[in-house]
């Protein structure tokens, strides 16, 4: 093993030795490379006469580029653009991204989370954290309704065994019991367990009330004071946009930092969808755990880790978006527009909610509970999920995404509110139409 990876180990496994057990075998063996770029890093600081350490060119002493690129980029200048982002990211961008995290979290008040690191989306930071965390058959366990790319980063790509629980109880409500009994049933073999907890859920926009939160981090709490080792990974993707007056507006990770020792919190977040910018392709990954001592040194060995992670896969993340990223959280507008855009997705969610509400629907479909982010589900009584899509697309133009058999997710914060009576009319008829029943008559 290298010796900066011994060295980071050690760190660690003084500050909480339970840590170093959950971590996976290629964790253990990751470290952030001294080479060249700690060369090149003490060459940025000391060399004022010349420097030729870092791989990019440079012209009259400046970035070297094409004005073909940067007329497209105004603002922002090539080194903070084109030049290498450090593999761990901008360490401003991550100072500001860590207050925003205390900002949007008031329970996080008191307690030391590590900096976060910047992934090249949350896809990433979820893959990244699988290479930290995860070994091969390891168990994960997940609510059946699921992103699916979770099974090609985390099953396909690493071999993690998705153990899965029914999101819902018959009442419509987080089915807390079967969280428990899936998690008691995957840490039996190996005292360790990791849940994923992906809140706002995609595909369902379900986020749990504030009782179903604190009854998620009991068990989670109580699993660790029995001896087992518990990862809670936060996908919080859609962080923020939460509807309903119940929801537990903060993320269950600030609710799980220093709680125990045998408790690693993981928050997997970004700019992707908070700030709505996709392809600019901008994630976090941050931890929460107890440590004794200073635990700053044990997030420090993490980050390190991480970053060690990146550098060896995509070596870093875009700068240019980086910037972008920055500057918009810094712009004075920043804080008026994630509103204003909060208020139309609102506005929509509640308007799929009245249209729903409408009786001529129920004997075609249930909608699953939905209260945040970008999607909702309904459940088919009387055709495939497939099949009704297929027809949707080809005789009236109409795309949604089939999950399952019955399953539709449709993904109202791409639909004017306008739209989305007809929408649901369409959709209505298309079930009709395969049932053979007449055509019913617009409710809107």
């Amino acid at each position: 093993m290298n010796p900066i990876a011994q060295g980071l180990n050690q760190i660690i496994g003084v500050g909480n030795p339970h840590l170093m057990e959950m971590m996976s075998d290629l964790g253990k063996q990751l470290f952030f490379p001294k080479g060249i770029l700690s060369q090149g890093a003490e060459a940025k600081e000391k060399a004022f006469k010349m420097n030729a350490t870092i791989g990019i060119a440079t012209e009259r002493h400046r970035t070297m580029h094409f004005a073909s690129i940067m007329d497209h980029i105004e603002g922002i200048a090539p080194e903070e653009s084109l030049n290498y982002a450090p593999s761990s990211g901008m360490l401003s961008l991550r100072k500001a991204w860590q207050n925003a995290l205390f900002d949007k979290n008031p329970s996080l008040a008191g307690y030391k989370i590590s900096l976060p690191v910047v992934t090249c989306g949350v896809t990433h930071a979820a893959s990244t954290f699988a290479d930290l965390w995860i070994n091969p058959n390891d168990a994960m366990v997940l609510p059946d309704k699921m992103w699916g790319n979770y099974a090609m980063i985390f099953s396909i790509r690493k071999g993690t065994r998705l153990s899965h629980y029914p999101l819902f109880t018959e009442k419509g409500e987080f089915n807390v019991e079967a969280f428990e009994k899936q998690l008691r049933k995957e840490s039996e073999a190996s005292g360790k367990v990791t849940a994923l907890l992906n809140f706002p859920n995609n595909p369902t926009g379900y986020s749990p009330t504030v009782a179903e939160a604190d009854k998620i981090i009991r068990v989670l709490i109580k699993l660790a004071e029995e001896g087992i080792n518990v990862i809670a990974v936060c996908d919080d993707s859609y962080f923020g946009l939460f509807y309903g007056e119940e929801v537990f507006k903060e993320s269950i990770f600030v609710r799980l930092v220093n709680r125990h020792s045998r408790v690693l919190a993981v928050k997997l977040d970004g700019a992707t969808k908070e700030n709505f910018v996709w392809g600019l392709r901008v994630g976090f990954i941050t931890y929460g755990c107890q440590a004794q001592g200073d635990p700053l040194k044990v997030y420090e060995a993490l980050e390190k880790k991480t970053a060690g992670c990146i550098r060896g896969n995509i070596s870093n993340a875009s700068h240019l978006s980086q910037s972008v990223i920055l500057k918009s959280m810094n712009d004075e507008r920043y804080e008026r527009e994630k509103k204003e855009k909060f208020e139309i997705l609102k506005k929509r969610a509640e308007r799929v909610r009245e249209v729903l509400g409408n009786k001529r629907y129920h004997e075609a479909w249930d909608a699953y509970p939905f209260n945040s982010g970008y999607f909702m589900c309904i459940r088919l009584k009387s055709v495939d999920a497939e099949t009704l899509r297929l027809h949707l697309l080809n005789k009236y133009g109409v795309g949604l995404i089939s999950i399952g058999a019955k399953d539709l997710r449709i993904a109202f914060s791409c639909l004017e509110e306008a739209e989305i009576p007809e929408l649901f009319d369409l959709v209505l008829q298309g079930v009709n139409d395969l049932t053979g029943l007449l055509p019913a008559s617009p409710a809107f």
